[in-house]
């Protein structure tokens, strides 16, 4: 069941006290300290809900925690409580709503105790409750009457606790339309309903007090700056309206969303943040000094004065559009001003209609109004815009030709805030949005012009709210069934039952806080060292506050990153930037790599400063500055196997530049020629997928968006100065690995010859040559063998050559190839694309006698969302002991779409054997046996399907958490695996739960079981493996060791092997239950591990993109090959006997082989997994896949993608 309360949380100070500034201890009344989070519900131990954001204490108590030496006084408006929200926002755009009640509470006697606080002190106290849905009235009415409840002098009926916990965890999240939840608290009786998704946002604010706060002109200037994407700022002495008039200005863009950084509320120690040149929206209140900032650009809404300052111009909006936006907006707040000169009787009685509703108080009606009038005005400036839509490979929009048409109708020149706005983020945002989505359906935009051409009344577009909403109540059925009619007061707000370990850590930090006290009381230290470790600001943090105080950490390196960078762009002339402080600190952070993001931040920034209208022009000395600093951060990134950042610092070295005497331009590119990355096929194949990935268009033709991505990478290529040769060699093998005809080669070969006469003649030859890569582990684009001898200088090859000549400037093997080509595209015409799978063509065989070529890669289709499951039927699994079971070998595949499919490779054509529909959300695990079909979904419910008629058999309920893991086993038993912490074994024949077999502390994400002896281990969210024996019915051994989620496990015989998300894989001992071994070579999340037991060797994936083979050795296991062929996260490893099967997320695939003759003659010396070897890899295609399974009997992988198909690769194998 969804939630509407995802957690009530308490912050305040906890039993560790630090002041903002990171000193321990306690430092009187007049300092501020760091808020901690104090308690909450559901528990952090909780195995089905995440833990509440880690930077949730510091955001919620801005201006940080206080003592004092009274508590609330009625006379003293200052100690009144005070009632807030805030709005946080997540790494992937999604907002979480928080109400916040903040008040003074006696301080714990423990803490007084232990920090020598003075007794009957007060500290600042802060009670929350946390939603994703933006129902701001009915989180503050449930809390407030929470704090009534609590300082009530009737008490209540039972523990405050007790009803924060039936209210969290019993109150649904209503349906959008069709829901009215009521709910008590107490006596109290609230409500909750969401309007239906097809209308405008759900808003549940008032704009009345933006409206009040600002008079119309000044609203429409902040509306123009947000809509123009400006850096906003909004200041007042009160939380609550920095909240609203935030909420309220993005609701007012609709359809558009705010596109960058968004904090309603800042916290007052980051107020360094408002100097950071990217667009951003943010609160502050009033009180914080901003005296010592620049603030250039920063456009300033003060609410409390109706005042916006800003040293940039914000554009006007153009007419006749912006007589039309203040008239209806003074219509609606003055509407007897705009008909005073209006008849009170007579024909026309709209002067006692404007009157009537001037007269009736603000309202829901008025907040319609309001927003209605901001979509007429995109409705009236984006006239016709849908005619201009283009969803082309290079745009997707025609802004040109829209600004023309819009010139002839208005009789202007198109204005700078309508240009402005159709380049920004949100306009692309949106049309990226409509295009190719269902989106479009319900856009309220399209349909408003629509009715407005129709002469219909804009409220139409509307859905209609006729039909009453169903009302769910919820009610405590504990409630005055207390006994003896008990009553629960309070003199404090109480604090949540704590378990035994909380309490035990609780008792140790403020025993090491009262025994640091009197130790400084007593003793000087004598040493440094005893100095540094008692002022040690690690010590003793939990893992949530190290996780915010990384986050504060990382972001002030950011923002002093970016300041360090706007100052040494404004260096005079006469200033050396080499010998200047802000060169050398930025130098400082990128070498030491500054939490990780020292490079990188540095690239980011500069990205950013040209996103924001930077010309990228740098004077001779701070040309050279700025080419150093990016040589160090690429080295610094290529070291650490950081593709990402490599190909930011590409991109923005391209446009940096200088101008010479002659106003010739000179690129930074250009001077990076010496580091040896760019010599890399890899770093180019990672740089072509991050193209497709992210070009704007989905639905041109795939030839034309894979060329012109190519001829991007080519123009990098030139502007660095790759020889020639080197730079073809590269784009060609890119281009066939993406079947590009013969008409794209021209074109890209053409480009790229062009693009090389002119910078030869800009800056002549580049004679400097990088150093190999080869101890990084990273292929070379060329091999050893394809050295020719006889090509000619790097002079002849960059001049003048066509696309056929460098054709036959390598090696004779590629010559053959090249040569074959030529031929086919002579013989075919224009007929010589692949076809639509990817499969080649006759034609495309090699001549000179090379081997066929032996792949063939299918595309399955018929899902239509995203597949999320993938089975492949074994022999063992169907007892296939002759070879005559047809269904060994079938592929069965589970969807977002909520469907199940089964495919018989061996039809050709017609691979799509059955659907199975019966779910109702997302599949998530499928099983087979001789008969049946077994899935899971997040619906909650395991299904069971007769293999041959297709037909529903069995729904297995018990679980209350989504279904990750199913397995079918002998006997017609079903074991199930859940994210509500527990392993079940069903009775199909029953359709019954025989026994939950396990119960873990946390969801389960992998299980593995081995029915010859009934030992089943499972693990998951709580990094701990379980390993029960079901058929004594006990749990044999809890394994602990990993930090982080264990996310994949394999149990062969007494090994067990698991991969964790902390980067590490570790073996264990089945039956002792003792960790045997780890492996800890990764740079990521391990994702699959696999067992050899032919030679006892072990396989890991990660995310890293990295294939490692460990083997056994005489004291302890060690890392033997790794294997760099992929890309992307390593989703699937399957081993056998003779084949090793793999598939990654970026839907490459890879098939290994150990031969036979092979594993008689290794000897005790020489390492076993060093007789694995790469057999063949299919072309790969341009898709985000979400699983693999593989068929090592018949050599097959399959593949699963987020856009709904199947990509069968089957290799053919002469033994």
């Amino acid at each position: 069941m969804a939630r509407i309360f995802e957690h009530f949380v308490v912050c305040g100070i906890g039993p560790e006290i630090r002041t903002l500034d990171g000193d321990k201890g306690f430092h009187g009344t007049g300092v501020t300290y760091l808020p901690s989070l104090l308690d909450q519900y559901p528990p952090p131990n909780h195995s089905l809900y995440p833990p509440p954001p880690p930077q949730l204490p510091t955001c919620v108590l801005p201006a940080g925690v206080e003592f004092y030496s009274s508590g609330f006084d009625a006379n003293d408006p200052l100690t009144s409580p005070r009632s807030y929200p805030i709005v946080l926002t997540e790494g992937d755009g999604s907002k979480i709503y928080v109400s916040c009640i903040a008040f003074r509470d006696p301080v714990s006697e423990d803490i007084a105790e232990a920090y020598r606080i003075p007794a009957n002190s007060f500290a600042e106290k802060c009670i929350c409750l946390i939603s994703r849905l933006p129902s701001f009235h009915a989180l503050r009415s449930a809390l407030e009457e929470l704090f009534a409840l609590c300082f009530s002098a009737n008490g209540s009926s039972k523990p405050l606790w007790d009803v924060i916990a039936h209210m969290v965890s019993n109150v649904p999240l209503p349906t959008p339309g069709r829901d009215r939840v009521l709910f008590a608290i107490e006596n109290c009786l609230l409500s909750v309903e969401a309007p239906p998704k097809d209308g405008l946002p759900h808003a549940d604010i008032s704009f009345q007090p933006l409206v009040q706060c600002l008079d119309v002109d000044k609203l429409i200037e902040l509306f123009t700056a947000v809509l123009l994407e400006r850096r906003i700022l909004l200041r007042s002495n009160k939380y609550s309206l920095l909240t609203l008039v935030s909420e309220a200005i993005c609701h007012l863009i609709y359809p558009f969303r705010w596109q960058h950084v968004y904090i309603p509320l800042l916290f007052f120690s980051g107020v360094d943040y408002i100097d950071a040149p990217t667009p951003y929206m943010m609160g502050l209140h009033s009180g914080v000094d901003t005296s010592a900032l620049t603030m250039d650009g920063v456009v300033v809404v003060d609410l409390e004065y109706n005042r916006i300052t800003t040293s940039e111009e914000i554009p006007t909006i153009p007419e006749p559009e912006l007589s039309s936006l203040r008239d209806e907006i003074t219509k609606l707040l003055c509407p007897n001003v705009m008909g005073i000169d209006q008849m009170k009787g007579g024909p026309c009685n709209t002067s006692e209609q404007l009157s009537i509703r001037g007269n009736k108080p603000w309202g829901e009606d008025h907040d319609l109004q309001l927003r209605l009038i901001f979509l007429k005005f995109f409705a009236s400036l984006l006239s016709g815009y849908r005619n201009f839509i283009e969803n082309t490979a290079n745009h997707v929009f025609n802004t040109q030709a829209f600004l023309k048409k819009r010139s002839r109708s208005t009789n202007q020149l198109p204005e700078p805030m309508i240009t402005q706005f159709l380049d920004s983020h949100g306009f692309l945002d949106y049309l990226e949005r409509g295009l190719g989505s269902g989106e479009n359906q319900n856009n309220l935009l399209d349909k408003l012009q629509d009715a407005i051409g129709r002469g219909q009344n804009p409220i139409s577009i509307l859905p209609s709210s006729l039909v009453e909403p169903e009302i769910i109540t919820i009610s405590d059925p504990d409630v005055g069934l207390s006994g003896s009619g008990a009553k629960y007061t309070y003199d404090r707000f109480p604090s949540n039952v704590r378990t035994e370990e909380q309490e035990e850590k609780r008792r140790q930090m403020l025993a090491a806080a009262s025994g640091a006290f009197e130790y400084s009381g007593k003793h000087i230290p004598s040493s440094p060292s005893m100095l540094a470790g008692k002022d040690s600001k690690a010590e003793s943090l939990s893992p949530m506050e190290r996780a915010a105080e990384r986050e504060r950490m990382v972001l002030d390196i950011k923002v002093k990153l970016q300041g360090l960078w706007l100052r040494l762009l404004k260096l005079g002339a006469t200033d050396d930037p080499l010998s200047s402080f802000e060169y050398g600190t930025i130098l400082a952070l990128i070498e030491s790599d500054a939490e990780g993001i020292g490079g990188s931040g540095f690239i980011e920034c500069i990205r950013e400063h040209i996103h924001s209208g930077w010309h990228c022009q740098l004077t001779q000395e701070q040309f050279i500055a700025v080419k150093e600093l990016l040589k160090t951060a690429i080295n610094r990134a290529t070291s650490r196997n950081d593709l990402i950042t490599i190909r930011d610092a590409l991109e923005v070295s391209a446009e940096m530049h200088k101008k010479d005497a002659n106003n010739v331009s000179d690129y930074i590119q250009r001077h990076l020629i010496s580091l040896s990355i760019w010599e890399e096929l890899r770093f180019w194949e990672g740089y072509f997928d991050y193209l497709m990935e992210h070009s704007s268009s989905n639905s041109a033709n795939y030839a034309s968006l894979v060329t012109a991505q190519l001829i991007a990478m080519a123009s990098h290529m030139v502007g660095l100065g790759l020889p020639d040769d080197d730079a073809w060699y590269m784009l060609e093998t890119i281009a066939d690995k993406n079947s590009v005809g013969y008409k794209q080669f021209i074109k890209l070969r053409g480009f790229l010859s062009h693009t090389q006469q002119l910078r030869i003649a800009y800056w002549g030859i580049t004679s400097t040559k990088s150093q190999s890569m080869s101890s990084l582990g990273l292929p070379s684009p060329r091999s050893k063998e394809a050295t020719d001898e006889n090509q000619p200088p790097a002079e002849a090859s960059v001049v003048g050559r066509s696309w056929v000549q460098s054709m036959f400037s390598r090696d004779t093997a590629s010559r053959t190839n090249s040569f074959s080509r030529v031929r086919k595209w002579a013989s075919d015409a224009g007929n010589a694309d692949p076809n639509e799978n990817g499969t080649p063509r006759k034609q495309d065989l090699l001549a000179g006698g090379q081997k066929k070529i032996q792949t063939n890669v299918r595309i399955l289709r018929g899902h239509s969302g995203a597949v999320t499951a993938l089975h492949c039927v074994s022999r063992r699994e169907v007892w296939d002991l002759v070879g005559d079971r047809e269904d060994a070998g079938f592929f069965i595949s589970g969807s977002t779409d909520c469907s199940v499919k089964i495919w018989d490779p061996s039809l050709r054509g017609s691979e799509l054997r059955a659907t199975l529909k019966g779910h109702t959300r997302t599949v998530r695990a499928i099983s087979s046996d001789r008969g049946k079909v077994v899935s899971g979904s997040d619906d909650l419910s395991v299904l069971v399907w007769d293999k041959q008629t297709t037909q529903l058999l069995e729904e297995l309920k018990g679980h209350d958490g989504q279904v990750s893991c199913v397995r079918m086993l002998s006997g017609e038993r079903v074991l199930t695996a859940a994210h509500d912490g527990t392993v079940k074994m069903w009775d199909v024949r029953t359709d019954t739960c025989v026994a939950t077999v396990g119960r873990c502390s946390s969801a389960v994400l992998c299980m593995e079981y081995d029915d010859s002896t009934g030992i089943l281990a499972a693990a998951g969210r709580d990094a701990v493996a379980n390993i029960w024996d079901i058929r004594a019915g006990r749990q044999m051994h809890k394994l602990l060791g990993h930090s982080k989620w264990i996310r994949s496990i394999r149990m062969v015989g007494d090994t067990l092997i698991t991969g964790s998300d902390d980067w590490t894989a570790r073996v264990w001992s089945v039956s002792r239950g003792t960790c045997e071994a780890v492996l800890a070579c990764h740079a990521g999340p391990i994702l699959c591990v696999e067992y050899s037991p032919l030679d006892r060797g072990i396989v890991t994936g990660s995310t890293d993109g990295l294939l490692r083979f460990w083997e056994n050795e005489e004291g302890g296991i060690r890392c033997m090959k790794n294997v760099t062929i992929h890309t992307a996260a390593i989703l699937s490893i399957s081993a056998g006997e003779h084949w090793l099967g793999i598939g990654a997320a970026d839907n490459s695939m890879s098939l290994f082989n150990r031969p036979q003759e092979r594993l008689g003659g290794i000897s005790s010396t020489t390492s076993k997994t060093a007789g694995w070897q790469l057999y063949r890899t299919p072309p790969r295609t341009v898709a985000v896949v979400r699983c693999v399974a593989s068929d090592l009997e018949r050599k097959r992988i399959c593949s699963g993608g987020r856009n709904g198909l199947l990509r069968l690769w089957e290799a053919t194998i002469n033994i």
